[in-house]
């Protein structure tokens, strides 16, 4: 919708000025005199419509900040304190050093290692630092109101409101922020896929004693490392991906752009993403998710414009494999010149106990690591240190970047301000327009690992990582293996955006966590660098299926919203198509109708061969075989090497529908379906049971059926549910679809958008809005977007509140 900026302006002052005149009903809905602050700084108007769903009005980006804080404090403020209380560095003070972190804002272990490393970072004055940057290398001004303002309203309702959550009634740790607390917040997101990931591997990294032998820790393999390092980045874009599709008006029924985004984030915690619509008149009108603590839009759409991100291949750090002074292992040469690393000690206070003091190492190319995760040892030896490169940890531009989508009037200006802002750290950027046009793009800050440095300056270990994984191990020791700089890069280290893999204007531009290589499968990507991801390797079940939706959706063209909307729901199980009938058939074919376990015992299977054979192949709450196929898949993947799972293998030559033909014969398969028939059979689930009777969560006691599958059946509605058998089978989803958008436009003035936010806005058991869009979800219903002034003003649950500072 295109408002005429002098008539907002009227309709929104009218409202900061007179919420009196408010009709009687909604007057009554404004909430009592607590929401509703009678005098103080900085304001704001929030109009609540249907789902709790905010549409903030305010005057300036400080006080749009300001009712952007407040509100999300009204319907998030344990999961925010907690993540304060994560960025102060305080978690062992409140809940104890060992107990395990908020894991939502680093992969830290326990509290200690996340406080030692949140502390390390306020003591160096890493994201003062990053303030102070003139834009666009740091963060602008209007960026840095909104963060300011985002603390204020935070602090305002802790100030004006009592907390009713039982997460955190009455906690110490809840506690007013500042904006350097919005600021930090916003880094450690920034710094996920790099320091982030490293926070054990930082904080426990020490020098070797000074009588240790040389050579006394071992090595590590590059052959076992390589595995690891593929494991882990794959892992990543598993547990924690996402779908997004654009069409552009060759496809579409009105010659306009249509997006469908579904991104897999944690149903809990601090990256779970918060609904809302964000107005300043005449300057900025947009509605979407946010991430928790995130006073932007990071997923959305306005009149013109609607985008959405995918986990991205891209590898966000690097290694530089230190060559130390045999007689100080905390001296590494460059060049043949001795330079010592900088000691970063930092104190933690403790609940119950003394304080703790530990010491951090950092180098020119970034602090020392002894590992990346469990399975991916450094050791740090008397000859051979490991430092980590994170270009993001000097990136606070996230929120000018998504400033710069929400002023957007079409996908050039979403692609102007990635090539002006350059802060997307981990993530793809997908965009359709009103005028037809697509937009995939890997615009993301990568450390500019080129692969004829790797050739040059790889060490061994790096020969193995990079070309397995992306992650490069390059030599410390040499002046001329840093990452260089591109001419049109914001900061030194990372590539510039005209090297960034990008498709326009093409039919249709999806992404599902695989590399950008088939973004259009009739338009294959290729020439980007190693660190970027592949090109010509076997696609996850998911990127398959997704491709062969919405290649077919484009070929059948005349395509409108409602088309997105069955596509979200469809629930197929491309994993089921490839496999079902063959399983059945081979089941049947066992003699006897039995088949040995794991634990050696004959299991009656015959059932499960028709329930297969009768499963619809899709994952809907009434499907029956479902569960039994999901539970056989995992149990088949995880006894069969991959290699051995297919009789016709990968190629390149087609890349959707190879490989495929089920092995049979593998050793694994009899004992897979027998494991699945007793696991089944042990939790008093029939094998033919529909399988929302057993996927489900939990809220406020009522059991809510949830669609949706896991990874690895390839389904676009991906749910990564907890398996708990005692329980009635899958009883929470720790991942999954999250904050889904349907968006097209229809020559009005207003976008037609349909929305989903499946684990609704509050995470408060008190909260109205702490289940309904999950029973929408569970329903496979959706939110009609109220974008427009007059359908704000329409809807029935409107209740509109006035917020100021005291």
């Amino acid at each position: 919708m295109r408002i005429r900026p002098r008539r907002l302006v009227v309709t929104a002052l009218a409202l900061l000025t007179a919420a009196t005149t408010l009709p009687a009903a909604a007057a009554e809905r404004s909430g009592d005199r607590h929401e509703r602050p009678s005098h103080g700084g900085l304001s704001a108007v929030i109009r609540y419509t249907e789902y709790g769903i905010p549409h903030i009005v305010a005057e300036d980006y400080a006080n749009l900040g300001f009712g952007t804080g407040w509100a999300q404090a009204a319907d998030q403020v344990c999961t925010l304190a907690d993540g304060f209380t994560t960025v102060r560095g305080e978690r062992s003070r409140h809940f104890g050093a060992d107990a395990v972190s908020d894991l939502s804002l680093s992969s830290a272990a326990t509290n200690l290692s996340s406080d030692l490393y949140f502390r390390g970072v306020r003591r160096a004055g890493t994201v003062e630092k990053l303030l102070a940057e003139p834009a666009p290398r740091g963060p602008s001004r209007d960026a840095k109101e909104l963060m300011r303002g985002f603390a204020a309203g935070y602090n305002a309702w802790l100030e004006q409101n009592r907390i009713t959550d039982p997460a955190c009634r009455g906690a110490a740790w809840v506690r007013p922020v500042t904006s350097l607390d919005v600021a930090v917040r916003g880094f450690a997101l920034s710094v996920l896929g790099g320091q982030g990931r490293a926070v054990d591997g930082i904080t426990a990294a020490q020098p070797p004693a000074a009588n240790a032998a040389a050579g006394s820790a071992r090595e590590p393999g590059a052959e076992a490392v390589a595995r690891a390092a593929r494991d882990l980045f794959a892992a990543d874009n598993a547990d924690m991906g996402s779908n997004a599709v654009a069409f552009s008006g060759r496809t579409t029924a009105n010659g306009r752009g249509l997006l469908l985004g579904n991104p897999h984030y944690p149903w809990h915690g601090g990256r779970r993403f918060w609904q809302s619509q964000q107005t300043i008149p005449g300057r900025l009108d947009v509605a979407g998710g946010s991430l928790l603590g995130s006073a932007t839009v990071s997923i959305g759409h306005n009149a013109h414009v609607a985008w959405s991100h995918t986990v991205a291949t891209g590898v966000t750090l690097n290694l530089h494999q230190l060559t130390l002074d045999p007689a100080d292992p905390t001296v590494y040469l460059v060049d043949g010149r001795r330079e010592r690393m900088t000691k970063r000690s930092v104190t933690v206070p403790v609940r119950g106990g003394d304080p703790v003091t530990k010491t951090q190492w950092w180098t020119r190319y970034g602090p020392v690591v002894t590992s990346l995760g469990a399975s991916l040892p450094l050791p740090w030896t008397a000859t051979t240190a490991y430092a980590l490169n994170d270009p993001n940890a000097a990136n606070l531009r996230a929120s000018d970047t998504a400033l710069g989508f929400s002023r957007a009037r079409g996908t050039d200006d979403v692609r102007d301000a990635l090539r002006r802002t350059q802060g997307l750290p981990w993530v793809n950027t997908i965009a359709a327009d009103s005028r037809g046009h697509t937009l995939f793009t890997q615009s993301q800050v990568l450390p500019r690992i080129t692969d004829d440095l790797a050739e040059r300056c790889s060490t061994p270990l790096g020969r193995a990582t990079y070309a397995s994984s992306g992650l490069a191990v390059l030599d410390g020791s040499r002046g001329d293996c840093a990452p260089g700089r591109d001419r049109d890069a914001v900061q030194p280290g990372i590539f510039g955006p005209s090297r960034m893999p990008t498709l326009e204007d093409a039919p249709y531009a999806e992404n599902s966590n695989d590399s950008a290589w088939l973004a259009n499968a009739d338009r294959p990507l290729t020439g980007y660098e190693r660190v970027f991801g592949t090109v010509g390797t076997q696609r996850s079940m998911r990127t398959r299926g997704a491709i062969a939706d919405v290649a077919a959706m484009a070929d059948r063209g005349e395509l409108t919203v409602r088309d997105l909307q069955r596509q979200q729901f469809a629930n197929r199980a491309p994993a089921g198509d490839l496999v079902a009938a063959d399983a059945s058939r081979a089941c049947a074919a066992l003699p006897g109708g039995t088949a040995t376990d794991s634990d050696g015992n004959a299991v009656d299977v015959g059932e499960a061969c028709g329930v297969l054979a009768g499963w619809d192949r899709t994952v809907d709450t009434d499907s029956r075989g479902a569960l039994l196929f999901d539970r056989f898949w995992r149990s088949l993947n995880r006894a069969v090497p991959s290699g051995q799972l297919w009789k016709v293998p990968f190629s390149a030559a087609d890349p959707v529908g190879t490989p495929n033909t089920l092995n049979t014969d593998a050793p694994g398969f009899a004992t897979a379906l027998a494991d699945a028939v007793g696991e089944l059979r042990a939790a008093g689930i029939p094998l033919d049971a529909p399988l929302g009777e057993h996927q489900f969560v939990v809220r406020g006691g009522e059991r809510i059926p949830v669609g949706g599958g896991t990874e690895s059946l390839g389904i676009w509605n991906k749910i990564e549910p907890v398996w708990n058998p005692a329980g009635g089978g899958y009883t929470e989803v720790t991942t999954g679809s999250s904050y889904i958008q349907a968006v097209g436009w229809d020559g009005s003035r207003c976008p037609v958008a349909r929305t989903l936010l499946t684990y609704s806005q509050s995470s408060n058991p008190g909260s109205r809005h702490y289940a309904d869009q999950t029973r929408l979800f569970s329903g496979e219903k959706w939110v009609t977007s109220r974008f427009c002034e007059r359908d704000i003003r329409s809807s029935p649950d409107l209740r509109v509140v006035r917020v100021r500072e005291h």
